[in-house]
């Protein structure tokens, strides 16, 4: 018997949800995602602690100042996963720009060159590497400058049909509606439960993925954040899903014959809106705002990301001020055991022989 994971990858490109990329390679993927959370999670692994002190030597060679060398061994950090993880699979890796500049387009971009320049010091081509990008309206306008350089994004924490429509008319490389958050609100607010094929996070990247293929989009529809299997097969035939460990091993252990859901050949069929939607800035963050679920979602995500990504920031400021501390402690070990007494003015003086 095939099993559903297998029988997904007809229809479906297989993409790991995860930081902890020995777990990876048992099942296959062609790409792989990451974000604050997991690199977060990833780091309490001792395993990859050889990770968190070559990011932390590399900045230090670097930069002087502290404050910018945790900055940049937080960088580093991201790329240092991506590589080890482009070692185990065939396609892209998706790293993330800092949550807190959500809002600035300018510092987005610059983000985005810096991640891409790190990955090339070290032999990557950008063609397999994608920016992660908070679907924002500021976000996405970077996301519309970085592909016009050849940088491909990842648009992330992505929760309505507005955000998706204006990714797309932005031209960027793929979209990650968060399917099982869309659930989580729904559930929280409404007290109920759903059925599988009632899904709010499903309908909503059913109807991304049709209105793309309607109109001819050529951003991928990637679902992502799923909370349990049933979610996943209700969207087989979906461009890319990206899944966590945990379900991708539910799904290789399970033999149940599943049906493709989704397709571009039978999308048009499914439409309710049948015309293109275009949004400028205003029209954007007013429709957005009158969403109030893909509006609290969004702003949780960014918050949640940019406490992560302080508090790996914190991990590594810890670990930096700890290395600083041996080294110092070392200096004054070596000058106690170096110094030699003389006499000055009568005076019993040490000096250090170097």
């Amino acid at each position: 018997m095939t099993s559903v994971l297998d029988q997904l990858k007809q229809w479906t490109t297989i993409v790991a949800d995860t930081g902890d990329f020995k777990s990876i390679d048992q099942y296959g993927p062609q790409d792989a995602t990451t974000n604050p959370t997991l690199i977060l999670s990833a780091t309490k692994n001792p395993r990859y602690d050889y990770l968190i002190n070559s990011a932390i030597e590399y900045a230090k060679g670097k930069v002087s100042s502290n404050e910018k060398a945790i900055e940049l061994a937080a960088d580093k950090l991201l790329v240092n996963f991506g590589f080890e993880i482009l070692k185990i699979i065939p396609g892209r890796i998706s790293v993330e720009v800092d949550a807190k500049l959500s809002f600035d387009t300018e510092g987005t971009i610059s983000k985005a060159r810096h991640l891409i320049d790190l990955f090339e010091e070290i032999g990557v081509d950008k063609s397999r590497v994608m920016i992660k990008i908070a679907s924002t309206w500021e976000g996405i306008q970077a996301a519309k400058i970085l592909e016009k350089e050849g940088i491909r994004c990842n648009m992330t924490l992505l929760f309505s049909f507005i955000q998706a429509v204006a990714c797309a008319e932005a031209g960027v490389t793929l979209i990650s509606p968060y399917a099982g958050r869309i659930l989580d609100w729904h559930v929280k607010n409404f007290k109920k439960t759903y059925k599988s094929n009632e899904d709010p996070g499903v309908i909503s990247v059913t109807k991304i993925y049709n209105y793309y293929k309607t109109h001819g989009y050529k951003t991928i529809v990637m679902g992502a954040s799923f909370r349990n299997t049933e979610q996943i097969e209700e969207l087989a035939g979906c461009d890319f899903l990206t899944i966590s460990p945990n379900l991708l091993t539910q799904l290789q252990c399970n033999q149940k014959k599943i049906e493709r859901k989704l397709s571009p050949n039978t999308a048009h069929n499914c439409l309710e809106l049948e015309q293109k939607i275009t949004y400028d800035e205003k029209s954007f963050k007013w429709n957005l705002n009158e969403d109030p679920m893909a509006t609290e979602k969004l702003t949780e995500g960014i918050r949640s990301f940019a406490q992560d990504g302080r508090t790996l920031m914190l991990m590594l400021k810890q670990r930096l001020y700890k290395e600083n501390t041996m080294i110092s402690e070392k200096i004054s070990e070596n000058i106690d055991k170096t110094s030699k007494p003389f006499k000055l003015y009568g005076r019993l003086t040490e000096f250090m022989t170097v």
